[in-house]
């Protein structure tokens, strides 16, 4: 299991160095994108054999501890943006996601790997619908990130503005409709997320909300979202200011995944 995880993870590298230098050397032209696009699908099913070879080792869904929902997490984000890519042939949304895929399996790789028991408040029927959502939210959200960030850098090269972003550009027009799309469906996936895990937590611990530090986190993220959402559809906000509105959640995001377990420990810390 080991070799598998850590050859997806060297993939993962390869399809990142190949699209970046595609994209800067040759606009995405010639042979390295399609190599990369190669090296991203060998990572995916390599990535895909360590689940399901992990799931069926531990005799349960691999989404138990912070190693696995990290990789759950990584899993997540390669294939949605795979597909995404594939039902739009946008070379943006690869040249995020591999990178993310990278990096957060890399974080997973930091993790101790041992297969434990599940604890005794895991074991319930919520465990896959609470944390699978949160994987595919997750992964969702850092995808509407990274094309924050690119959008913001395609802004620059061709000299906008927040008020009056070039709209000759068409690519500016679909990085920025991409990324509200992505995060209406993240922030639907972190709705699933926080009701189904009231619903577990009252069955677990007798209580729908104990303002545990994820718990908390998470309602934090999910209010920062709404308000993105709100400034989208009420103030027509668009463009520069909702990218970097994206890329301020995501942080959120990446705190309340990884920050909390290490710094604001709970009910919700296992490592």
């Amino acid at each position: 299991m080991t070799i598998l995880l850590f050859a997806a993870l060297i993939l993962y590298f390869i399809a990142t160095a190949l699209q970046f230098t595609g994209v800067a050397v040759r606009k995405g032209q010639g042979p390295l994108c399609p190599a990369a696009r190669a090296a991203l699908i060998a990572a995916f099913v390599l990535h895909t054999a360590y689940t399901v070879w992990r799931g069926i080792a531990a005799g349960r869904l691999p989404l138990s501890n912070q190693f696995e929902f990290a990789s759950g997490f990584a899993w997540a984000a390669a294939l949605m943006g795979f597909l995404l890519y594939l039902r739009l042939r946008s070379q943006p949304v690869l040249t995020v996601t591999m990178p993310a895929a990278f990096l957060i399996l890399s974080y997973a790789a930091l993790q101790p790997q041992d297969i434990r028991e599940l604890m005794p408040a895991l074991r319930s029927a919520w465990f896959a619908i609470h944390i699978g959502s949160a994987a595919f939210s997750y992964a969702a959200f850092a995808i509407a990130g990274g094309l924050g960030i690119a959008y913001l850098v395609r802004l620059r090269k061709a000299g906008g503005t927040d008020e009056k972003p070039p709209e000759e550009d068409p690519r500016l027009r679909q990085l920025d409709s991409l990324g509200y799309r992505m995060i209406c469906l993240g922030f639907l996936l972190l709705t699933v997320v926080i009701f189904s895990g009231a619903i577990w937590a009252e069955q677990a611990w007798s209580s729908w909300w104990s303002w545990d530090p994820k718990e908390t986190w998470a309602l934090i993220t999910w209010i920062f979202y709404a308000i993105y959402l709100h400034q989208r559809l009420r103030l027509k906000w668009h463009g520069k200011r909702t990218a970097i509105l994206a890329i301020v959640a995501l942080a959120l995001v990446l705190f309340t995944f990884a920050g909390v377990n290490l710094l604001l420990p709970g009910l919700h810390s296992y490592k």
